[in-house]
């Protein structure tokens, strides 16, 4: 079944500003969802422990509002006092403050994954930046527009955070202990160190713009390849060598971005 916080999450998303009227008038909620149910954007399947506000039967396949992050944190609501979820209260359905606790994978409903689907991770936070936006909550109390402004922030982080390899697979280090040390690794390959040196003085010296998008595919090649492997080595529990990895794939990144930046200033 539907819990209330998760069919307000549904109405909010596609657009319905009034979710609280549809969700108390039987007659208007059919008339919403019977559309979301034709076009595929009704749900597939509920969790049977919870108690919900509607009993209609998801059409097979379509998405489900597990889509959104449905993370349960021991904590309680500030408003009615029950047991509160992520972003709302299924009780009162109220914004929660955010939990400093959960990873971003977590806040974001994904599988804690180097190789995640950045499509789903994308349509996944527009889905809950809807949800939770704080335009949403200009009429209600300023402490909920205070934790609306939190989470909304907390779900930018996260996402910033996922979206790109480097950053990801940094976060996936530190949620395991392992942290990568700041300037110039020491422990580095002095033959990798000696490649980096002469693929950046390349680049410095080159008036070519031929040459330097040449730069780039190479770059972006080895960044495909680190990728790959780091992906590997954090499903194998590797994480000596996925810290070595990473520590390649900032210096590799560090040479796109140049690149980048060349291209676009035309610097050349």
């Amino acid at each position: 079944m539907i819990t209330l916080y998760r069919l307000r999450f549904l109405l909010i998303s596609h657009g319905f500003k009034h979710a609280t009227k549809f969700i108390s008038n039987g007659q208007l909620l059919n008339v919403v969802l019977l559309p979301c149910f034709a076009s595929g954007r009704a749900v597939s399947s509920y969790r049977k422990d919870i108690h919900g506000v509607s009993h209609r039967k998801a059409v097979k396949g379509h998405l489900t509002l597990n889509s959104f992050s449905t993370v349960t944190v021991n904590r309680l609501c500030w408003k009615c006092g029950s047991s509160a979820e992520l972003f709302f209260c299924p009780s009162c359905n109220v914004i929660q403050p955010p939990d400093d606790k959960t990873n971003y994978f977590d806040i974001l409903n994904c599988e804690q994954t180097f190789s995640l689907d950045t499509q789903k991770l994308q349509k996944r936070y527009v889905e809950l930046q809807r949800a939770v936006h704080p335009d949403n909550f200009s009429q209600k109390s300023l402490k909920e527009q205070e934790y609306s402004e939190e989470q909304s922030a907390l779900l930018n982080k996260a996402y910033r955070t996922l979206q790109k390899p480097l950053s990801r697979a940094v976060y996936m280090l530190e949620l395991r202990g392992v942290l990568l040390e700041e300037g110039t690794d020491a422990t580095a390959d002095p033959t990798f160190l000696l490649e980096v040196m002469e693929i950046n003085e390349s680049l410095a010296e080159t008036w070519s713009l031929d040459e330097v998008s040449a730069i780039g595919r190479s770059v972006r090649e080895k960044l495909k390849d680190l990728t790959e492997r780091m992906n590997s080595s954090l499903n194998k529990g590797d994480l000596l060598t996925a810290k070595e990895l990473l520590a390649q794939m900032k210096y590799f990144t560090n040479i796109e971005e140049k690149v980048k930046d060349r291209i676009a200033e035309g610097n050349l």
